[in-house]
């Protein structure tokens, strides 16, 4: 039976440890036999980079778009819609990836924010910031871990700043996935245009065989 990698951390964005300088490849094969904490992770890490595309795009397509949903408990939902252009292909050894993202509604309209993030994993990120208003562009020191992203439910760490070094993982064995995975349950009254057609839930991965992984950070009071 085919073994599904999946980890135990939120929203699947648990990163492995490995080098210090290296980070995970982007050649990373897949593994063989019994693959470790490490490996499963390392995974985990690669495929949500994108690190098999040199370059990647998310993009409004007629009136489809990227929409992130942020819900407040007791307050009505908010949105806001974003374009992503993501370029891995970089041969200089210093920078691995740059992540571009625009958002195209809401408070933030017009913002454009540019992460760089660099093959030494031990060199902080570089963030630069596209300011409609001012039509000026604005470079700030890294974020903290625990900083909203665009003002939304994830954080800096959630989208970018967890790196493989920063957890340590243990493999607890593997197990039949028994659960569907959930939908956001918005009543129709508080959809705005970008709400009406919410992802549905999905059991894809129902009844297979997955990994099963702890990750703890390594920082204290991680939150």
């Amino acid at each position: 039976m085919k073994k599904v990698f999946i980890s135990a951390a939120i929203a699947a964005l648990s990163f492995s440890p490995v080098s210090l300088m290296a980070g995970v490849s982007k050649d990373l094969p897949m593994p063989s036999g019994t693959p470790s904490a490490d490996q499963i992770i390392e995974q985990v890490y690669f495929v949500n980079h994108f690190y098999a595309l040199k370059n990647f795009g998310i993009k409004k397509k007629g009136k489809n778009i990227t929409v992130i949903v942020s819900r407040t408990e007791g307050k009505s939902p908010t949105t806001l819609t974003v374009e992503r252009y993501l370029n891995n292909d970089y041969s200089d050894g210093k920078v691995a990836s740059k992540d571009v993202a625009i958002f195209r509604s809401g408070k933030l309209k017009g913002t454009g924010m540019l992460i760089t993030d660099y093959v030494d994993d031990a060199k902080s990120q570089s963030y630069a910031i596209w300011l409609p208003a001012l039509r000026k562009i604005r470079r700030f020191a890294e974020p903290a871990h625990d900083d909203a992203w665009g003002g939304t439910d994830f954080t800096f760490g959630d989208v970018m700043l967890r790196k493989p070094q920063h957890e340590s993982h243990k493999l607890l064995g593997t197990e039949t996935f028994s659960g569907c995975l959930g939908a956001m349950d918005v009543p129709k009254s508080q959809r705005n245009k970008y709400m009406k057609k919410l992802p549905e839930g999905s059991c894809v991965s129902k009844s297979k065989e997955v990994f099963k992984v702890e990750s703890t950070p390594k920082k204290d009071n991680w939150w």
